[in-house]
């Protein structure tokens, strides 16, 4: 987890320090969740990358295994809810995991195409110990229809939307640790998040150095966590 106030002062603190101007809370708020989506992405992207280049077997320089340990801290597993003939998905989810039925029996996804033909065969016709799941939107309908309950998924949720809460004290927006929402990112993308914030801040506030500043900077990070 990150510190959203720490973040917060990092990226005023540069401006100020630049005479770029100030952002506001508002700004910081919104360019905040979209640098954490965009980070969160990413793992997604540099995950296939790597897993296609082969991994490094290193203990501390895996970068696989970095990975992973990032992704790690949106791993959810829950119980769905039936009703209507769905199972209800999560309504964090960002990917989908695996799909159980009584704890043990996986449930295979499935297209419609592929249903029709393998529920045309008694040999293929979905049964409880070979049940199969077709995805529509935010709910997944399972086979055979006699499945209405014991159903868990794993899945990987989407980041909460980090806030930095304030109030107001003589027109000066003052931190309000009570009511914040950190970024829930992994604490080694800190300085990614501050140039990245720095990034879009330069658009907001017609600075375009500082996003080119920040954007080399940030280049410059990743060349040296993939090299």
């Amino acid at each position: 987890m990150i510190s959203v106030d720490t973040v917060y002062q990092r990226v005023q603190a540069i401006l100020n320090k630049e005479n770029r101007g100030y952002m506001t809370p508002q700004e910081f708020n919104l360019l905040a969740n979209q640098a954490q989506l965009e980070v969160f992405e990413q793992y997604f992207y540099d995950l296939s990358q790597f897993n296609r280049a082969g991994e490094i077997t290193n203990e501390y320089a895996n970068i696989i295994s970095n990975i992973k340990e990032k992704i790690s801290i949106f791993q959810k597993t829950t119980s769905l809810t039936y009703s209507n003939s769905l199972f209800s998905l999560p309504s964090d989810l960002y990917r989908l995991g695996t799909v159980y039925y009584n704890g043990t029996t996986e449930v295979e996804g499935i297209n419609q195409n592929e249903y029709l033909n393998i529920n045309s065969s008694p040999l293929t016709k979905p049964s409880t110990t070979v049940p199969v799941y077709i995805r529509t939107g935010d709910a997944i309908t399972i086979y055979p229809s006699t499945i209405t309950s014991n159903v868990n998924c794993s899945y990987v949720k989407t980041p909460a939307i980090a806030d930095w809460t304030y109030v107001t004290i003589d027109n000066v927006a003052k931190y309000d640790s009570s009511t914040v929402t950190n970024f829930e990112l992994h604490g080694a993308d800190e300085t990614t998040i501050v140039y990245k914030i720095l990034s879009f801040a330069g658009l907001v506030i017609k600075q375009p150095e500082i996003s080119t500043v920040a954007d080399n900077k940030d280049t410059i990070k990743k060349q040296q966590e993939k090299s």
